[in-house]
């Protein structure tokens, strides 16, 4: 039964970490683009009002139509793993909404997890008899 807990401890932890990955490398894209627009906007001689990023990150329709069939599906499984802990965090920015939460997951189904399959009593090997040792 350990090894079950273990395994999916791992398998847990990794749809996190590969989400986070994935938000990450949205999130610094949306970054440059936003530094590219500014840069662009103030060699034109324009003011210094920037636009924000084009949507809300739980804007769920919009995020089914820019990502592929496996990343929403990636998506929508690190959703469900991360709603215990969403609520935990309030803030604005994006980094920290989805970054706490992430180290909470990892915390509880990783470590957790995995302290609790450490806790569960092993199968004992049944070999010789303990009279039979050889020293």
């Amino acid at each position: 039964m350990g090894s079950i807990i273990r395994a999916a401890a791992v398998v847990i932890s990794g749809f996190v970490l590969v989400g986070f990955a994935f938000f990450a490398v949205d999130e610094l894209d949306r970054g440059s683009k936003t530094q590219q627009r500014a840069l662009a906007n103030e060699l034109q001689g324009g003011s210094d009002d920037l636009a924000t990023a084009p949507s809300d990150a739980g804007d769920e329709a919009a995020r089914e139509a820019a990502n592929s069939g496996p990343r929403e599906v990636l998506d929508d499984v690190n959703d469900v793993l991360l709603a215990p802990f969403v609520d935990l965090v309030d803030s604005q920015d994006a980094w920290v909404a989805r970054g706490v939460p992430t180290i909470l997951a990892l915390l509880l189904y990783g470590l957790g997890f995995g302290f609790l399959a450490n806790l569960l009593p092993k199968p004992r090997a049944h070999g010789e008899d303990w009279r039979d040792a050889r020293f």
